[in-house]
């Protein structure tokens, strides 16, 4: 299992799969196809019956039960998907990866080979202290690896293969999905929740060891455009109004201590400009608005509004432009009511030898829109470490401990069914 979770893993990392949140067609970027069409041949070639691939890219499969009928929950057992998405962040370059694998971590600071300066410290990352003896595998330091979400991809395709060279474990009906553009917010944009047929999901999109979660941001994004006027510079006096000032000035009014990703933490939200480009004429700040907590995501739009009126009132000539775009929504209160599924999930994490964890997710997954979306999908541990980095890492034998996982929940679900209301 080992050997197979790594070798799979080192072949999807090294295919381009990046996203791109200004594209307009779906998936946002063609490369990822290559990885889609790769992993439906892959699941044919295991022998997976039904593997369809539509427009969008999609890849869905379904394995069949392997109760017989006379089983006691054979009629009791629902169709169990479990998905990863396989496009990696815009926001580092995922071209050309060169992973690097340590085959017995024995401490310390990794140097990164392909660029010195890059280096991962036990003291940033915390989890290389738990993964003494681990196989891990690295970036080189010029790229970021794609742990996210490969490692989940190479996790649930591990697992398909264990269960179709086992055909006496016994399981329920078993969905397989994996999807696109889940790193510019889109991945369930076009996802057919009735055809893929599970009753529930687990996405395979988390990081540390013993990880379940159930708790996501709710996100908001926005588009600030400042339109000023442009003026030969020479003779510009009494006549320009310059974009790129105002939007300075307003970033510039932002919270210095609190309410941005670098001050916060737990269950504290926050508002983050993570783009601005333009001109004298015309000037864009892109902002990520993320809370627990749709009220306070409601407040932080007022603030901003509210910010952007107070540039306006120093510049009446000027025009503020505000776009806010929903994200995606936290998915507690959903699984709140189906609670059984995320304490099969925390069982099957306690009998492949861990603790269950349960943090909330400051970030989002596909899940989130899955779940909002009826079909209710918490989010399990990979093993993949400093994501959207070009120090990102993962731990192979926590990978394999996933694949674990998702074996063991199959066969919980087989024990015990769907749980009666």
């Amino acid at each position: 299992m080992k050997k197979d979770v790594l070798e799979r893993f080192l072949r999807y990392v090294q295919i381009d799969t990046q996203s791109n949140e200004e594209s307009t067609s779906y998936p946002s970027t063609a490369k990822q196809m290559v990885l889609l069409n790769l992993l439906a041949e892959e699941l044919r070639a295991l022998g997976v019956p039904n593997v369809q691939q539509d427009e969008y890219g999609y890849v869905m499969a379904t394995l069949p039960s392997t109760l017989p009928p006379t089983h006691p929950t054979a009629n009791r057992v629902p169709t169990i998907g479990f998905l990863a998405h396989v496009d990696t962040s815009p926001e580092v370059t995922g071209a050309n990866v060169r992973p690097q694998v340590i085959p017995a971590y024995q401490g310390g600071v990794i140097t990164l080979v392909g660029d010195p300066s890059q280096k991962i410290d036990p003291a940033e990352s915390v989890e290389l202290s738990n993964s003494m003896g681990h196989t891990l595998v690295t970036t080189d330091g010029t790229t970021l690896l794609g742990a996210d979400n490969k490692c989940g991809v190479a996790e649930i395709m591990t697992a398909v293969a264990y269960l179709m060279a086992h055909p006496e474990i016994e399981h329920g009906p078993i969905a397989i999905g994996f999807t696109p553009d889940e790193e510019v917010g889109r991945g369930a944009e076009y996802f057919d929740v009735t055809k893929f047929g599970a009753t529930y999901a687990y996405t395979l999109d988390g990081s540390v060891a013993g990880e379940v979660q159930f708790e996501t941001f709710s996100a908001d994004a926005v588009t600030i455009t400042f339109h000023g006027r442009n003026q030969h510079p020479g003779y510009a006096k009494d006549k320009m109004v310059n974009a790129i000032k105002l939007a300075s000035e307003f970033l510039a009014r932002l919270p210095k201590d609190h309410l941005s990703p670098e001050t916060t933490s737990n269950y504290e939200g926050f508002v983050h400009p993570y783009g601005i480009e333009g001109g004298v004429e015309e000037t864009r700040i892109k902002m990520l608005l993320r809370d627990f907590s749709e009220e306070k995501l409601l407040e932080y739009r007022i603030f901003l509004q509210g910010l952007a009126q107070e540039i306006k009132t120093l510049e009446p000539r000027a025009e503020i432009t505000l776009e806010f775009r929903e994200s995606y929504r936290n998915m507690r209160a959903t699984l709140n009511k189906v609670h059984h599924v995320v304490e099969y999930a925390e069982e099957a994490i306690r009998r492949v030898g861990f603790e269950p964890a349960s943090t909330p997710v400051r970030g989002g997954t596909d899940g989130s829109r899955l779940t909002a979306m009826g079909l209710p999908t918490p989010n399990l541990f990979t093993g993949a470490y400093n994501y959207h980095s070009l120090r990102e890492w993962a731990s192979v034998d926590t990978m394999v401990k996933a694949v674990e996982t998702v074996v063991e929940l199959v066969k919980l679900w087989a024990e015990r069914g769907e749980r009666e209301s």
